[in-house]
């Protein structure tokens, strides 16, 4: 579905993306992990466009994206700080959205109901605390049931409960065929989520594994002790 093909971008001095070799297909759910400044951001800022790579390529569905603004219409993505219009409301950024994706398409209202969005759509965004933000980014990534969910810290700031509804929304849009890229520090939150795990490091592609077959190699019973133990080992 996305090929990454030799993608390289720099920052000046600085090589934010070395080299990397992707193939990421429907059905799977990939967690995207690696230290802070390893190259993930950069990444998932190529796949969505809004970061031109200094060389290599990006296809999607065997067509690349360059000067390609439609296949962002198959795209959902939950950033991990939505930044909206602050004097909106809740109701106007939704219409706004749908506006501007201007689909005929029978919405996911999923999430809209679950979180109670229809309750506090007259509430403008500059007075919502974190995690409504967050109710409203997943609700928009998931409203036009996209083939692609990019998923950034999906549940930072989300309470108990609302983090639950989430996880099971992904679980079902993976067994629906939907690829699914997450980033998250918080690796316990992905254990039963995720079907593939990307280890970054400075830039590069230190590992592409399945899940199981990674706990399994390594003897651990977790994705995250699995990342811990090769780390130590350096079997990388």
């Amino acid at each position: 579905m996305i090929e990454i093909k030799n993608i390289t971008k720099n920052f000046g001095k600085l090589k934010a993306l070395n080299g990397l070799n992707l193939e990421l297909n429907k059905g799977e759910c990939i967690a995207l992990i690696g230290p802070n400044g390893c190259g993930k951001t950069t990444l998932i800022k190529s796949i969505l466009g809004m970061v031109l790579p200094s060389s290599g390529e990006i296809l999607f569905n065997g067509k690349s994206i360059k000067n390609d603004n439609d296949y962002r219409r198959h795209i959902g993505y939950m950033p991990q700080i939505g930044r909206y219009p602050e004097n909106m409301t809740i109701g106007q950024v939704i219409d706004m959205i749908k506006g501007i994706r201007n689909s005929n398409q029978v919405l996911d209202h999923d999430l809209y109901e679950h979180f109670n969005i229809e309750k506090m759509l007259d509430k403008k965004m500059r007075t919502l605390s974190g995690g409504t933000t967050q109710k409203v980014s997943a609700t928009l990534a998931f409203l036009f049931k996209p083939q692609v969910l990019i998923l950034d810290e999906p549940t930072a700031g989300l309470d108990p409960i609302a983090a639950e509804i989430l996880k099971a929304k992904i679980i079902d849009a993976k067994e629906r065929g939907c690829l699914i890229l997450i980033t998250s520090h918080l690796l316990s939150e992905l254990e039963d989520i995720v079907s593939q795990i990307i280890f970054m490091q400075e830039g590069n592609l230190i590992l592409h594994k399945n899940a199981e077959e990674l706990k399994a190699r390594t003897g651990q019973q977790t994705i995250a002790r699995s990342i811990v133990h090769l780390l130590k080992t350096e079997t990388l």
